[in-house]
């Protein structure tokens, strides 16, 4: 991997000899990418996992089970949820307890989290805020310029696709990606942002230099880059709303991230690189 460099003072390119130009389908992540409806999920899933392991007797401290959690909930963000819930088992089983079944663990977590998100759904279902209010700063420029391109825009999250739906609809976002809307499932074993990458080249017969991806979990940075596309970490500020976090750019150069941004306000200028019109 080359330096990096800037393409002006918010656009850091970390593979300058990246294939330009090719681009005929764009694969995004939901929260963080586009959405801020869950803003503060790990403030809630964290806590949550460490009282779990808490009540095993560990010796541990807090701050030790609280690094242990943060690392493995933040390596497996943009798998399905279920995933982190069944690390959180086999976490608990290793300090001597006993496990319930994940998805127990999974609902609960969704029960903890709609009491921290439910007045923002309620705001927009009964227009009291508007969509711009709970994405990621200008997300439908964004996706209007890749539509008025010619591009087939796909949405892949880790959260349960009945919600992806509710909250893309919710937030002006799903005629751009309709039909083209993944989420997890209750068989989880038949969805992953990896097959949702296979299956887009393989259907839409195109190679790995003409896929564009965005997201701010290392999931689907690491599959788009597997594939031979070009991954855009967005490491997005969810609550400033402006400007880097150093925590997500961190994990997501580490994995594999092409460009980073912080969100989208420079996005004409992104484009204009990528598209190899300038």
């Amino acid at each position: 991997m080359m330096a990096s460099w800037w393409l002006d003072e918010e656009i850091e390119v970390l593979r300058s000899d990246l294939p330009r130009g090719r681009f005929r389908g764009v694969l995004f992540d939901f929260d963080g990418t586009l959405s801020l409806i869950r803003e503060g999920w790990p403030q809630v899933m964290i806590p949550m996992m460490v009282e779990k392991l808490r009540a095993t007797g560990t010796a541990e401290s807090d701050e030790q089970l609280h690094a242990a959690v943060e690392d493995f909930v933040m390596r497996l963000n943009g798998r399905q949820t279920i995933y982190q819930m069944i690390q959180l088992a086999e976490e608990i089983r290793k300090r001597g307890g006993t496990p319930k079944d994940p998805l127990e663990y999974k609902h609960e977590y969704h029960d903890r989290l709609m009491q921290r998100i439910r007045s923002r759904i309620e705001a927009l279902e009964s227009g009291k805020a508007a969509p711009h209010e709970w994405t990621v700063p200008e997300s439908h420029a964004l996706l209007e310029s890749l539509r008025r391109r010619g591009l087939t825009l796909y949405l892949a999250s880790g959260t349960d696709l009945k919600f992806v739906r509710q909250e893309a609809k919710l937030l002006g976002l799903s005629d751009y990606f309709e039909p083209h809307i993944y989420g997890a499932l209750d068989d989880y074993q038949n969805f992953s942002k990896r097959m949702i990458v296979e299956r887009i080249l393989r259907e839409n017969n195109l190679s790995g230099e003409e896929l564009l991806g965005f997201g701010d979990g290392f999931v689907e940075i690491e599959e788009v880059r597997r594939a031979g596309g070009v991954a855009v970490a967005v490491a997005s500020d969810e609550v400033a709303r402006q400007g880097i976090n150093q925590w997500k750019r961190r994990r997501l150069v580490d994995a594999g991230a092409d460009i980073v941004i912080p969100e989208y306000r420079r996005h004409p200028r992104l484009l204009s690189w990528l598209f190899a019109e300038n």
